[in-house]
């Protein structure tokens, strides 16, 4: 073959030499070498639970919704598709039948994400309770040291997903007055977490602020 140099790669198919290259090359080169001769393995298609949570994520309820009642229905024990669906109903105001179908998981293998429901739970209820938002903003503008008007307008955030407006506004309350009814800005923001899940980017810089306030 001739090589004269370092690395030399050649490429054989069929017994025959089909294409190579010689020197160094990026992964992106050698990829595009080996395309036209090599069969992909086509990529494994998504499980209805891995569709339903995507979909949760991109906030498409009612969709994600109907993919894991479709799930439910061919087993009800999967305690995951339990926690999404439940998640889903709390979305579109039906806390009563969400807390039923929590208060069904009886696994400690998804506790992080049980918590993280029985979160958004609790921010939903409270916020029904709550003046509006206009109402609270209005509060600040006239007085930003008004501690509760603080603490419920991040609670109102809480249940629109406004999620780092939230930690942000709670963060501030924290440094402010940490003392706030019982340490309820810190309480308010480790339910987030427990909400968002640890993978979650807003989790690592919250989480980072928070202790750097503590300390």
């Amino acid at each position: 073959f001739g090589i004269r140099s370092l690395p030399t790669v050649v490429l054989f198919k069929d017994g025959q030499p089909v294409d190579g290259f010689a020197g160094a090359q990026p992964e992106s080169a050698i990829r595009a070498m080996l395309e036209p001769h090599v069969q992909m393995p086509a990529a494994p298609a998504a499980s209805p639970l891995e569709q339903a949570k995507a979909l949760f994520a991109e906030s498409r309820f009612a969709e994600a919704e109907a993919t894991l009642q479709q799930l439910l229905g061919e087993d009800n024990s999967n305690a995951e598709a339990l926690i999404y669906y439940a998640r889903c109903l709390a979305e579109r105001g039906e806390l009563g039948e969400a807390q039923v179908v929590l208060d069904a998981v009886k696994t400690d293998e998804h506790k992080a994400a049980l918590a993280g429901a029985k979160a958004q739970l609790t921010f939903l209820r409270q916020a029904a309770s709550l003046p509006e938002v206009a109402d609270l903003k209005s509060r600040l503008a006239q007085n930003p040291q008004d501690d509760e008007a603080a603490y419920q307008l991040s609670i109102q955030q809480l249940a629109r997903q406004q999620y780092e407006a939230a930690l942000e506004g709670l963060l501030k309350l924290f440094q402010r007055n940490r003392g706030y009814e019982n340490g309820l800005p810190q309480k308010a923001m480790l339910q987030v977490f427990e909400l968002l899940g640890g993978d979650h980017p807003l989790v690592g810089v919250y989480r980072r602020k928070l202790a750097a306030a503590m300390f």
